[in-house]
């Protein structure tokens, strides 16, 4: 699943790390949801759209 998560939190001068500390999981994880080498649960979707202050379907992208 593609996704704007690596531009969204370069707009906002985050780390991985800092992204990661907001969404209690590793920055291992955030990592590999921006290189789309794994897919977020909904529950961690979620949390990542109201980090971003975003729906879901503005980050997330299920087109192949």
């Amino acid at each position: 699943m593609r996704n704007r998560l690596k531009v969204l939190r370069a707009e906002r001068d985050w780390s991985q790390a800092d992204l990661a500390d907001r969404l209690g999981v590793s920055r291992q994880s955030i990592n590999a949801i921006e290189t789309g080498k794994y897919d977020p649960s909904l529950p961690l979707a979620f949390k990542i759209a109201r980090v971003f202050a975003l729906s879901i379907e503005q980050i997330f992208d299920d087109a192949d």
